[in-house]
């Protein structure tokens, strides 16, 4: 399987090269070229498998011309053994055809988890048979970076920097990324929000030469496929727990950077029997302006009690609208110059295309922490902020009572303490016993201004083998 960017200008890669690339070198995504379909008899036979066999089934095709397949497998089992359910991704029901997915219960309570645990040990698998040394680059709202140094503190072959906005992650979330005192792993505190971090990571792959041709730049944010392609796989695993491919489901997905409810769009083009797509977004609300009124532009960041989608600019809504293009990518180039401008829209066929799959909604403060009020009073579950968000704009968007609706719990509520106490919940929302003295454990971090030279300088500086 060959990728391609959503730009046009950049080669067709390889998922190995894809891997290590990243951004594209026109600033696209890739995407694959085609996608695998599957038909009802297909998804028949893949029901009842556990977790880890059917991720090896649904992803190996993305991979299979790069890796063999059981080295694959190995590293499929061997990553999700390392959570906390047998199930990997329960659901857990609220009410009558309504439902949770649980995807927090990999090592650092993120759904992030579901692909950086495996993107490390793809790095690792591919690093050794090139001999390289790379530099992992990324900027998180609060979980990413966790899951990305979790997935890569081991390997001897990257050095990770993590930027993260100072003061706007949660305690948790911040401790989770700058308790990990590896050699290999560097956390910087950006004194700026989470898209001035993207900005400067997009600005980094684009000129690598602050680097001076010794080592090269790998992305762990969602513009890197892996992510994507491993978060497909959960997608099919609900549809076929709750009755598919007989039985269509509904989807409710907090989002911010769009990457995980393009996973879902994914697993419906690939074949499976999904109704609907429900974009749950904070009072940053880009996508869900664009999804219910046509209406594109970037606004003012806000900080919310969902810090995860604090973000402005939803990078994997491009490959999206490559597909709404019909995959002509001098389109999607125009569409983005016009957006740097101020409001776009799509043309009305296009845009209506869009809307017959997504709705969206957006959630402010206030309604989150009842929310989760009212969830613990009906059914004694404890949301996180993320997820209560995804309950409200699955219930206030439902299009039929009698399909499924699953909410993707994206998150751990003891992530996120302040806002169960805003709830008025009595109940604290305590850490699982691996994370149980977080609290007390040494960080190490650097706040540094806001300013790519000096981020670049940082970086060039001390990742390990700097002055070889």
């Amino acid at each position: 399987m060959r990728y391609i960017s959503t730009r046009g200008q950049a080669p067709a890669l390889s998922f190995e090269d894809v891997l290590l690339q990243g951004l594209a070198t026109d600033g696209g995504l890739y995407v694959p070229e085609t996608l695998p379909r599957y038909t009802p008899e297909d998804l028949m036979a893949l029901r009842g498998l556990p977790y880890d066999e059917l991720a090896c089934r649904v992803m190996y095709p993305f991979v299979e011309e790069s890796i063999a397949e059981d080295d694959f497998r190995a590293m499929v089992r061997e990553t999700y053994a390392g959570f906390a359910h047998r199930a990997v991704a329960p659901l857990v029901q609220l009410d009558a055809n309504e439902w949770v997915m649980e995807l927090f219960r990999g090592p650092t309570l993120a759904f992030k988890d579901f692909a950086l645990q495996l993107l490390g040990r793809l790095l690792d698998h591919v690093l050794e048979k090139r001999g390289q040394h790379v530099v992992i680059l990324g900027a998180t709202s609060g979980d990413t970076g966790s899951a990305a140094i979790e997935g890569c503190r081991h390997s001897e072959h990257v050095d990770i920097f993590i930027l993260h906005p100072h003061g706007r992650v949660s305690e948790v979330q911040r401790r989770q990324m700058t308790t990990v005192l590896s050699d290999n792993v560097h956390n910087i505190a950006v004194d700026g929000n989470f898209d001035d971090c993207q900005k400067m990571v997009k600005a980094s792959f684009a000129d690598q030469s602050f680097l001076e041709g010794k080592t090269s730049l790998v992305a762990v944010n969602s513009i890197n496929w892996a992510r994507i392609m491993a978060q497909i796989v959960y997608y099919i695993y609900a549809s076929l727990a709750l009755g598919g491919p007989h039985r269509s489901l509904a989807f409710s997905v907090p989002t911010g950077n769009f990457g995980d409810i393009f996973a879902g769009y994914l697993a419906r083009q690939m074949g499976v029997p999904v109704q609907q797509l429900v974009v749950a977004t904070n009072q940053n609300d880009i996508l869900h302006r664009f999804i219910s009124g046509n209406h594109y532009e970037t606004g003012k960041l806000q900080h919310t009690l969902s810090p995860s989608m604090d973000i402005t600019i939803s990078s994997n809504f491009e490959r999206l609208l490559f597909d709404l293009y019909g995959r002509h990518p001098e389109s999607v180039v125009q569409f983005l110059k016009s957006a740097e401008h101020g409001a776009v829209s799509l043309e009305n066929d296009r845009w209506k295309s869009a809307r017959g799959l997504f709705d969206s909604l957006s959630v402010n403060d206030e309604r989150t922490c009842e929310v989760i009020a009212e969830v613990y009073g009906e059914t004694e579950y404890l949301l996180d902020p993320h997820t209560a968000i995804g309950v409200e704009a699955a219930r206030r968007c439902r299009r039929d009572a009698t399909v499924p609706m699953v909410t993707m719990g994206t998150a751990h509520p003891a992530k996120f303490p302040d806002a169960v106490t805003r709830s008025g919940v009595p109940r604290e929302a305590a850490l699982p016993e691996h994370l149980s003295d977080l609290m007390e454990r040494e960080e190490r971090f650097t706040v540094l201004d806001n300013d790519l030279a000096t981020i670049q300088q940082f970086m060039a500086r001390n990742w390990r083998y700097a002055d070889s």
